[in-house]
């Protein structure tokens, strides 16, 4: 591959999901699918587009990054390219994701997708309509090399990491899909460990907010805790939101629930937390998945405390859904109110996430997961 294509693997990408500079060591199966050799449109740098088109007129540059990352759209769409040259492009570039399945859920509020790349490893993306925003849930790598015990998608292991192309289109395709409606907010909170996919991630977010028109601080971006590629990530997009999945307040239940915290402990994490506050001037926050008897006693509310208020956090905290393999079940929503009651008593900024699309799977995973099972 170039050097200007933001896909360009790296030995460890095969070996070492987290890649080498965060040796991951046990934590990162080997990848079982690799990143693919065609890249698709959207992976190309405007310079690389214009490689490609050789000859043709200079504005023809502009009209196709236009198209493709602007409007999203594939060559067979680009009515102002002629046909000779968009033949070309859908013969030389495959798109990044190919439609598998299509849900919806009873309300019409949530639209979860099953896509496959090249390759055959496959990904979801989630679409959440709210009165006043609609937001998309993305998925940064096929599969996750995180193994978080609750988790539907550490369950499943690590396929490989996701292209810039395959993680823009699934943006492009939310957005098309909530129209009329404005796509307002992007999370990386799908399948995968978006910062161990750190260099794909950073172009991607770099194409979003140039090219779609999203703002950095309509961007969150998920970690269990990659403490090194946080530090990058505080210097490289500071006005993205960070949100940390830590689920326990102290390194016993932590190490449990979350194995990379075997490697990064609380105390790394919390300096890490803290250096985004002081570097960024913005509020990390903290993702809690409730579950019962595991975590949501008033125990745990009073160490959460504790962390939240050191590093002057948000908390936000997530009813469990049901996951395959996991023996607990997600706190009951009393508990979950409880627990929120005595985390604002001791001064801590609290919300509860709501919930959506319980009747089509919509947590990360549970549709892929669903799949492998049934073959």
């Amino acid at each position: 591959m170039s050097a200007s294509d933001p896909n360009a693997q790296s030995a460890s990408d095969t070996l070492d999901p987290g890649a080498q500079d965060y040796d991951l060591g046990a934590l990162s199966g080997a990848a079982r699918a690799p990143v693919p050799k065609r890249p698709a449109l959207l992976d190309l740098d405007r310079d690389a587009v214009a490689a490609f088109l050789g000859d043709e007129p200079r504005f023809r540059t502009d009209q196709v990054w236009t198209a493709v990352n602007e409007k999203g759209q594939q060559p067979g769409q680009m009515s102002a390219i002629p046909l000779k040259l968009r033949s070309r492009l859908e013969e030389e570039f495959p798109p990044a994701l190919t439609p598998v399945t299509e849900q919806r859920s009873g309300d019409g509020r949530t639209t979860k997708w099953l896509f496959e790349l090249n390759g055959g490893a496959q990904v979801e993306t989630v679409l959440m309509r709210y009165r006043e925003r609609a937001t998309v849930c993305v998925s940064s790598q096929a599969g996750c090399a995180m193994a978080c015990s609750f988790c539907a998608t550490g369950q499943a292991g690590f396929e490989r990491h996701l292209t810039v192309a395959e993680i823009l289109e699934q943006v492009h395709r939310a957005r098309t899909a909530a129209e009329p409606q404005r796509l307002s907010n992007i999370v990386f909170m799908g399948m995968g460990e978006p910062l161990a996919n750190l260099e794909r991630l950073f172009t991607s977010i770099d194409r979003i907010t140039t090219e779609i028109g999203i703002g950095s601080r309509k961007i969150t971006v998920s970690t269990v805790g990659l403490v090194p590629a946080m530090e990058r990530f505080a210097e490289a997009n500071g006005q993205v939101g960070l949100a940390v999945s830590l689920h326990a307040a102290n390194d016993e239940l932590r190490s449990e629930l979350v194995p990379l915290n075997r490697r990064y402990p609380i105390a790394d994490l919390m300096n890490a937390c803290q250096m985004i506050r002081a570097k960024t001037g913005r509020r990390v926050s903290f993702e809690w998945a409730m579950i019962s008897g595991v975590n949501d006693q008033p125990g745990d509310a009073k160490d959460l405390i504790r962390l939240a208020r050191k590093a002057d956090a948000h908390v936000n905290l997530i009813p469990l859904n049901d996951t395959p393999g996991y023996p607990t079940t997600g706190s009951s929503p009393q508990q979950v109110k409880a627990f929120a009651k005595l985390l604002r008593e001791g001064g801590v900024n609290v919300t509860i996430r709501s919930t959506m699309g319980d009747d089509i799977d919509a947590a990360c995973g549970q549709l892929a997961n669903r799949g492998e099972q049934a073959k």
